[in-house]
């Protein structure tokens, strides 16, 4: 980081903006990489904790701060992936990533509030599609470092292998075999106009408990995963078919008759939002491919749901 001649210790430090600046994108990395937006902001705090740990002379001689910080927050994020596989194998049911919500969209913050509202510190994009950040759990931890370096921020493969520990080759090898997951010969690219018409139907039929309705707007190898995390309900494994998924959501309509349910935008797709007494209690994410509905991820865990708090 380098200084203008002269500034003195009492004076603003000119390089602090551009190291700071770099808040925002550590985060967008971390999210993508942890699928958790506290945990990512952990790992941004911690990154920042080192920069600002070493002596100033040798902050002052890294060319590259960016480069720096995105270094450390990428090998820490390595190293909680490793140990996140064996707390994630101790989770009661399925563990689902933390959904996010629309910027315009959320009900909690205020204008100007960057420190409370999460759609200020990730950008959405295809990227954090929940469909995506699914497939992403499936990756080894180094498959998923070296993808979303390479194919979502862009790094070379040689630059990637710098932080990853590995030769440019692997580094190549790990992304190709990431992309490999990725692929789904069954994508539509369903306008997004069309998917919140879908949806929206969804939300009419689930509100009328119309289950024939509900298994018309669903393919018929349709998979619905819950994530209550142990501390709420949720069911325990995945639910396939879409009789089976519409009866559920039916039965939950039943048991929860002032359930209100409210269309959002979770991830940067349209999905649904379920408040009971004022308080989100259920974000729900949607893979629509052509006309039918065939994932449906609900979120659950109060844990993840901070950022939805109602208004």
């Amino acid at each position: 980081m380098t200084t203008r001649s002269g500034t003195t210790p009492a004076q603003p430090d000119p390089g602090l903006a551009v190291v700071l600046g770099e808040r925002r994108r550590l985060t967008d990395l971390a999210y993508r990489l942890l699928g958790s937006l506290a945990d990512a902001e952990d790992v941004v705090q911690e990154t920042y904790a080192r920069w600002y740990a070493m002596p100033a002379p040798r902050r002052a001689a890294i060319e590259s701060p960016g480069a720096w910080l995105t270094t450390v927050a990428s090998r820490i994020c390595l190293d909680l992936l490793g140990s996140a596989r064996k707390r994630r194998e101790r989770y009661l049911g399925a563990w689902l990533p933390e959904p996010l919500p629309e910027r315009a969209e959320w009900p909690g913050g205020r204008p100007g509030d960057r420190a409370g509202d999460p759609a200020d510190r990730v950008t959405l994009d295809e990227s954090v599609h929940m469909a995506f950040l699914v497939v992403l759990e499936s990756m080894t931890p180094a498959e998923r470092v070296a993808f979303i370096l390479h194919d979502v921020f862009r790094y070379s493969f040689p630059e990637v292998a710098e932080i990853v520990g590995r030769t440019p080759a692997a580094c190549r090898q790990l992304a190709s075999s990431a992309r490999r997951r990725l692929r789904d010969p069954r994508a539509s690219a369903t306008p997004v106009s069309r998917q919140a018409e879908i949806v929206r139907d969804f939300r009419r039929a689930w509100a009328a408990r119309d289950v024939a309705a509900l298994v018309a707007l669903l393919d018929p190898g349709v998979t619905a995963v819950g994530d209550g995390g142990g501390l709420v309900a949720a069911e325990p494994g995945p639910i396939t078919g879409g009789g089976p998924v519409a009866q559920v959501f039916v039965d939950v309509a039943g048991r929860a008759p002032g359930l209100t349910i409210l269309e959002r935008t979770v991830n940067g797709r349209p999905g649904l939002v379920a408040r009971l007494d004022g308080v989100t209690v259920t974000v729900i994410a949607f893979d629509v491919a052509g006309d039918r509905i065939r994932h449906l991820w609900a979120v659950r865990n109060p844990e993840k749901l901070r950022a939805w708090t109602a208004e």
